[in-house]
């Protein structure tokens, strides 16, 4: 037929698509469909639906509606659009002197089952988490979120990828200003193909080539969820169990969902330790070794014969040793991350164990310059999203450290400070609500109050609907 030719007429392999000749209803028709994404049991049922078709004067609409029951359908005329959808598990029926097309959806593809996702454990909460299929995220989400205001709008990125991304939002709090901008990002987007959600976040951050991320990513629907509640869009990319959120602020990787669900003065412990964390893991073997090199007076006395007895007889410099151990840190995790899992574990054991202790008796490197290190990497893990950039904030800031020793590092950290403060996206500040100073987002940030207390939705987000609760709730 010479509409099955002209949409097979592009394929690199058309005879490996399935086209089968019909009878309906006295005239000539073809169902053509992928064999390897297509439900067989559904195209045996819908054979025999085609089959049974009687009508004497047949259309495309009456045989989509005796097939109704076997799938979901659809009627185009466009070439393309057949084209897309067989490409994507669908059949098409063609039927002679019959206009228009049907497309059924017979899709079927083989897919990871709902578990809890190894990047955000928790010990109590929801233990849910995305995965590969977009269908699939957004009725977790759906779930969750039972409203009418709950809106799906879904683009096709990639030249030859064809991926599906769906753009979530909750139409009666976000802003629509923000709404527009994804959407106008995402479809500016052309490239060849979206392998994962990752790719998109470069298109969605104003400055693609800073070091640090201006988008959230998350495997968790609760999360997701809290933030669309707050005024934000997500993005759910088809292939990918990562949703980016937007906009975001850095204060959102020192969150965690089960703060929400803990005692208020037990989460903001935990959000204090995480912060004070992130001072460790960048700052301390730059101090360590500003202080060992340039400011030795500056140590206690006892302490300073500790580490000169340390040290003494180490042939490294001291940047040059707390480098060393960074690298051989380095060097075990990736190792152990790469391996298969049960070597990997004994290696990353083993490793920092056997290594460290016969490197410090050998004398090439010192005990504190191990615990240090040690100390450093223990607390990159607080953050996880944050793990690549604050692993090469610390190199930096050892580099400084031993170059120009504290004033050096003074200027180092009045500098990062700046630059995160000068960052931006959608409109709304990297660092609030410190930078600039939002009060009634404070009590949702460092610390959190009690969930009675967070009547309203956060300022440092645009939104329609300022208040979470009705008039007499949230009044203790």
């Amino acid at each position: 037929m010479k509409r099955i030719q002209e949409i097979t007429s592009v394929f690199a392999t058309p005879d490996y698509l399935v086209n089968r000749n019909l009878t309906i209803s006295n005239k000539n028709g073809a169902l053509l469909y992928n064999p390897d994404m297509t439900d067989s049991l559904l195209v045996s049922r819908l054979l025999v639906a085609l089959e049974n078709c009687r009508e004497w004067r047949i259309t495309a609409k009456k045989i989509a509606q005796n097939v109704s029951s076997v799938a979901e359908t659809s009627l185009t005329c466009d070439i393309e659009k057949a084209r897309d959808s067989v490409l994507s598990g669908d059949a098409i029926v063609v039927v002679d002197g019959v206009e228009q097309m049907v497309i059924i959806n017979l899709r079927k593809w083989d897919k990871r089952a709902i578990a809890e996702p190894p990047t955000a454990t928790v010990m109590r909460g929801p233990r849910e988490g995305f995965i590969e299929d977009v269908k699939t995220n957004l009725s977790l989400l759906e779930r969750r979120l039972k409203s009418p205001a709950f809106a799906i709008e879904k683009l096709t990125v990639g030249r030859v990828s064809n991926t599906t991304v769906a753009i979530v939002y909750l139409s009666n709090i976000v802003d629509k200003a923000l709404v527009r901008e994804v959407r106008a990002r995402i479809k500016s987007i052309d490239v060849d193909a979206i392998i994962d959600s990752h790719y998109l976040q470069p298109y969605l951050e104003d400055r693609p080539f800073s070091l640090f991320h201006q988008t959230g990513v998350t495997e968790k629907p609760d999360i997701v969820a809290s933030k669309l509640l707050e005024g934000r869009v997500a993005i759910i990319v088809d292939g990918s169990p990562m949703v980016i959120t937007v906009p975001f602020m850095l204060i959102e990787d020192y969150q965690s969902s089960e703060d929400y669900y803990e005692r208020a003065s037990l989460a903001s412990f935990l959000r204090i330790i995480r912060v004070l964390a992130l001072f460790f893991s960048i700052l301390l073997p730059g101090l360590y070794v500003a202080l060992e090199q340039y400011h030795y007076s500056v140590i206690p006395m006892r302490f300073l014969l500790t580490v000169m007895t340390a040290v003494n007889g180490i042939p490294l410099s001291p940047i040059t040793e707390i480098l060393f151990v960074i690298l051989l840190f380095e060097l075990i995790r990736e190792a152990s991350v790469r391996m298969p899992r049960a070597v990997g574990m004994a290696m990353s054991i083993v490793g920092a164990l056997v290594l460290g202790d016969t490197a410090v008796k050998a004398g090439i490197i010192s005990s504190p310059a191990v615990m240090i290190t040690a100390l450093s990497s223990i607390a990159l893990y607080t953050a996880p999203n944050q793990e690549g950039t604050l692993t090469l904030l610390r190199v930096v800031f050892t580099l400084i450290g031993g170059l120009g020793g504290m004033y050096l590092l003074l200027v180092g950290i009045l500098y990062l400070l700046l630059y995160l403060c000068s960052l931006n996206g959608f409109g709304v500040p990297y660092m609030a609500p410190f930078a600039p100073l939002i009060k009634q987002d404070l009590g949702d940030s460092v610390y959190r109050v009690s969930l009675l207390r967070m009547d309203k939705r956060p300022v440092s987000i645009k939104n329609t609907n300022a208040n979470r609760y009705g008039e007499n709730n949230g009044k203790r």
